[in-house]
């Protein structure tokens, strides 16, 4: 049986973004809505909405991206491709990244990237290198895979509070 050859959705950030949140690879529910984090039992929404004190999970999502900008905090992902069988990480093979460095370097204001989960971080570190003037994060994963409690969880991601200034 073939792997299906999926393609990531574009990064969404205002000009004034402080701070990035990076992602693997959207699962299946976020490629079909073509929507980030579109999967009802991901926590991303409600880990952000934490973090910057409002609640994302009940808007609608361009509601939520509104609130995102006004936070300057911009979305991407560090697999642009893959053949992947279903959404979990594990099986992403044949990668092709997207260009991080090159693409990010146009933020002037930009201080700090978080990498939403294990994989995230691995790749995202490795195309990144050294960040000299950037604050890099390693999130747990708001995948509904990741069985962490939530409120360890939250308690990870509120250090991004500090980044999400108007």
């Amino acid at each position: 049986m073939d792997v299906e050859r999926k393609h990531g959705l574009p990064p969404i950030a205002c000009s004034d973004a402080r701070l990035f949140v990076l992602g693997s690879l959207p699962g299946d529910a976020s490629l079909a809505a073509r929507r980030y984090y579109a999967h009802p039992h991901n926590a991303f929404w409600r880990l952000i909405g934490n973090a910057i004190g409002e609640e994302l999970e009940t808007l609608d999502y361009p509601a939520r991206l509104e609130r995102l900008a006004e936070h300057r905090i911009g979305l991407w992902d560090v697999v642009a491709h893959a053949h992947r069988r279903g959404s979990l990480d594990q099986t992403i093979r044949s990668a092709g990244h997207n260009p991080l460095a090159d693409y990010l370097a146009g933020f002037p204001r930009l201080e700090a990237i978080a990498f939403n989960g294990k994989t995230a971080s691995a790749i995202g570190r490795r195309l990144l290198g050294p960040a000299d003037a950037i604050t890099l994060i390693d999130l747990p994963s708001s995948s509904p895979a990741n069985t962490r409690p939530f409120a360890e969880k939250a308690a990870a991601w509120s250090q991004l509070a500090q980044y999400c200034g108007r």
